[in-house]
């Protein structure tokens, strides 16, 4: 055995021993939950599908193995497969939703007031952040979205949300760290996305629904058509429209320092501002459209060669509602007092009487191109050679802005709307990907040799914001106009001559709204100026060698190396092995162990934000820089360097009767060097020095800041259990029980950068997530009637305030329930209506650190209610 297997085998045994009670707990749990119900995941690691079940274990999956596609129920490591009609069913506007509904270990939370993932869709598997989970199309990479997370792990992935569903074949979904045959990011595991690929036919789908409380109206309208392309392609187009409306969930603003209500009774002028008849924060989902549109396409030159082309492109905006500013109570913004040019007193009260309700946007703009050619050699004696030469591009930018605001340093005359800065990430490939079968001697089934090589360059560039966003105007600086005399001493200060009369100005007193400093930049989101730009980029190139066979009828072995150099940081040997022994027809065990690693992207290593976050109930305006800008270094950053993993996983797949199947996963992922951001270091004035000296545009306007580090060692050990049942009626009828469960454990071992990772940090990273997950969904056909009821069970989860005395709040767990009736009216129609969180089910409230009219907090759980919708579809 080769030395580095053996030490990685003895890692694996030593790993699995070091699982805690509760673990093993949560493993016996998770085995007995699936055989009590029956259930198991909408798509099994066995391949069953929702309403395919068990008889259909038999589809055929590319995602996880470089060579031989491979059944579903006969993969050494955990392969999820959805099927169109699965995705479907989901009944979600975008398709990381759909996965949620499907995957237990999937999340995609969405936070009600951010400038990252508001706009774009920042998914979760296995616990580990967004980065950690690569996403393919039609087994390509996808690029990477131009939005960097600005806290927590600054998550910069792909955006799976700019796919249309109705474009998918299936979705294929490997639970399992694959850093050694797909590079860089597939950590967690990797989400491939296969596309429609019929010459003929298509689809057309309408679905409007809205929630139990009135609001969040939402709308999705799609279509896919299939065309031949020559006498020997095909064309396959996609495209989908919505729209969804804004949702709040909040009670009437109400501050320490100051109550509206009561505000408003006092101040008839400010009731006459206001509409208490709704929360003057508008807490809640954003509201947003967006145009997606998808193209696939291929050509058979002869039986063994093609030519393929597919692509994509995404136009979307996102509007969300920024925190109340409020007038009378000292706001920093609207009650400051300046003195203008005739030196008179103003104040930004007396444009908003009614306080300020700011929202901001992202607009986001995405597009891909994918283009190769695959050819297959056949030789002698049953060798073969498959080739597939491809290059790929893909862009992405989001523009942010900010409307009912203002420039303070402008004074009056600040205009109301701004457009802040825009991110863009690019990236361009080229793959050769090859696979030779052989046979062998020594293995019943042919050897098959896979290898290949890429070169990828990566880009982020800042842009500027439009002059206003980041002006220093006339109020930037004290006494603006010169109104006083220039003495050292303020004290001895006095009016210029020429200067206003009889205004009160009083040049001696340091207090005086002559000296008043307004901040400068766009009050939200700063605008970033020419000089906090640039362009960045970062490339490699990888090799990599991967070979897989059936030794004997039962056992089953895949050995993965990939070499990988980056131009930032070097170069990396990963390697991974998994197999797979079948005891009997329906009974087998399989596992893996491997190492894996992820490169900080361009945009994390870039990424410039200056924008008002609330921190535990408190708006900060808060600036995020890179870790080699100045302040950061003064604050003690050091370079970023690679996150490195390994991986184990050992489950077992089993048929116990006819018509079900079931798999246990049990894995655990050691992260070394985990990239996440600081904890808000409040600006004092020696920091605020620093900042002026490296010009940080509007630094005294700041009140923490932030930046990126390898933070600390983490742990994230769980298992999967994902089965299906199918029971035929003699009466036509059929029956599929589907259901799955989760567990995640989460541990924070060394921390890195002390001082700056709290404990409330760690506490939250460990128990933020529910404990674990389970889905129950049940479908029933009768005639021309599909009926669907699905259970998703939260579990335990807790977090902690950062604030003093750093409360903890513990939540139940909650059951949500989806429902669904779909009629078949003829072969081509049919219609349905359902509803998710049938039965308008909450979370608990925010009872440590709720603010400002807020109820809950960002979570895991979903705290919008029950949705209610109707949905048609037409197939030709």
């Amino acid at each position: 055995m080769p030395p580095r297997l053996g030490r990685l085998l003895t890692q694996f045994e030593m790993g699995m021993n070091s699982m805690t009670r509760d673990f093993r707990r949560a493993l016996l749990l998770a085995t007995v939950f699936p055989m009590a119900t029956f259930g198991a995941h909408q798509a099994s690691a066995q391949g069953a599908s929702s309403g395919a079940a068990a008889a259909e274990v038999g589809e055929v999956i590319v995602t996880g193995m470089r060579g031989r596609p491979r059944v579903v129920q006969d993969t050494p490591v955990p392969v999820d497969v959805f099927s169109e009609q699965a995705l479907k069913a989901a009944t979600q506007t975008d398709t990381l939703n759909t996965l949620t509904t499907l995957i237990p270990s999937y999340s995609v939370p969405r936070s009600a007031n951010s400038t990252s993932n508001t706009f774009i869709r920042a998914p979760s598997l296995r616990g580990l952040s967004a980065d950690k989970t690569l996403l393919l199309m039609n087994s390509k990479r996808r690029h990477k979205s131009a939005s960097v997370g600005v806290s927590g792990s600054g998550s910069q992935s792909a955006d799976a949300a700019v796919i249309p569903a109705i474009a998918l074949k299936s979705v294929e979904v490997l639970r399992d760290g694959a850093a050694a045959q797909y590079g860089s990011d597939a950590i967690a595991g990797v989400i491939n996305f296969m596309l429609k690929d019929a010459s003929s036919g298509g689809s057309i789908m309408a679905q409007a629904g809205q929630y139990y409380e009135g609001d969040g109206d939402d709308y999705l309208v799609a279509g896919n058509i299939g065309l031949p392309l020559t006498e020997s392609g095909f064309l396959n187009l996609s495209g989908q429209w919505t729209q969804s409306l804004r949702t709040i969930r909040a009670n009437q603003f109400s501050a320490p320092a100051f109550d509206a209500i009561a505000y408003a009774a006092a101040n008839p002028s400010y009731a006459a501002a206001v509409d208490l008849s709704e929360p003057l924060q508008r807490t809640g989902r954003p509201k947003e459209w967006a145009w997606r549109f998808i193209a696939n396409s291929g050509i058979d030159l002869t039986d063994n060669t093609s030519i393929y082309a597919f692509g994509n492109y995404s136009r979307s905006r996102g509007i969300a509602a920024a925190n109340y500013r409020y007038p009378g109570g000292g706001h920093v913004v609207l009650d400051n007092p300046v003195r203008l040019q005739d030196g008179s007193i103003f104040r930004f009260n007396q444009l908003y009487p009614g306080g300020q309700r700011p929202e901001f946007s992202g607009d986001v703009t995405d597009w891909s191109a994918a283009t190769g050619y695959r050819t297959n050699i056949d030789f002698d004696e049953g060798r073969s050679l498959k080739i597939d030469i491809g290059v790929r591009y893909g862009w992405d930018e989001i523009a942010y802005a900010i409307v009912g605001t203002l420039n303070p340093s402008m004074g009056p005359t600040s205009p109301n709307d701004f457009t802040a800065s825009s991110y863009v990430s690019d990236e361009l490939s080229f793959n050769a990907d090859m696979a030779y079968e052989t046979p062998v001697s020594w293995a019943v089934e042919p050897l098959v040799i896979s290898f290949g090589a890429e070169y990828r360059q990566e880009g982020f560039k800042i842009r500027p914001g439009e002059p206003n966003s980041y002006l220093a105007g006339d109020f930037s600086r004290p006494d603006p106009f010169d109104f006083c005399t220039n003495e050292p001493n303020v004290s001895a200060r006095t009016l210029r001559p020429g200067a206003p009369q009889n205004m009160g100005i009083n040049c001696g007193v340091a207090t005086d709204a002559v000296y008043r400093v307004l901040s400068v930049g766009s009050n939200g989101i700063t605008g970033l100026p020419p000089s906090a730009t640039g362009a960045y980029e970062t490339s490699s190139y990888s090799f990599y060698a991967e070979g897989s066979t059936d030794i004997t009828e039962k056992f089953y072995l895949d050995v993965a190396g990939r070499f990988e150099h980056y131009d930032a940081f070097g170069s990396k040997v990963i390697g991974k092995v998994a197999g797979r022994y079948e005891f009997n027809d329906g009974f087998a065990m399989r596992g893996s162990v491997g190492t894996g690693f992820r490169a900080p992207t361009a945009g994390q290593l870039n990424m410039t934000q200056i924008a008002i976050l609330t921190v535990d109930g408190i708006p900060t305006n808060t600036g995020l820089y890179p870790a080699s800008h100045p302040v950061s270094e003064f604050l003690g950053a050091k370079p970023l360097k690679p996150e490195t993993s390994v991986n184990y996983s050992i489950g077992l797949t089993a048929n116990p009767m006819p018509g079900m199947a079931l798999s246990i996963d049990a894995y655990r992922v050691e992260v070394s060097d985990q990239l996440y951001s600081t904890a808000q270091i409040p600006v004092t004035p020696v920091i605020a020095a620093a900042m002026t000296a490296a010009g940080v545009p509007g630094a005294e306007s700041i009140g923490s800041v932030n930046f990126f580090q390898n933070a600390f060692d983490a742990t994230v050990q769980g298992v999967d259990v994902v089965g299906s049942y199918r029971y035929s009626w003699e009466n036509g009828q059929s029956t599929d029980l589907v259901a799955s469960f989760n567990y995640n454990q989460y541990k924070v071992g060394k921390v890195k950068i002390a001082g700056l990772f709290s404990d409330q940090l760690t506490y939250n990273f460990e128990n933020n997530n529910p404990d674990w997950r389970g889905t129950l969904t049940a479908t029933h056909k009768i005639g021309d009637f599909t009926l669907m009821a699905r259970g998703n069970v939260y579990g335990p989860y807790a977090r902690q305030s950062t604030t003093t005395p750093f409360p903890i709040q513990k939540y139940d767990p909650e059951l949500m329930i989806d429902a669904e009736v779909e009629y078949r009216l003829t072969e081509a129609i049919s219609v349905a209506a359902g509803a998710r969180n049938l039965f308008d089910n909450y979370p608990d409230p925010n009872r440590i650190n709720a603010s400002n009219g807020t109820i809950y907090a960002d979570g895991a759980v979903d705290w919008q209610g029950g949705f209610y919708y109707a949905r048609v579809n037409y197939t030709f």
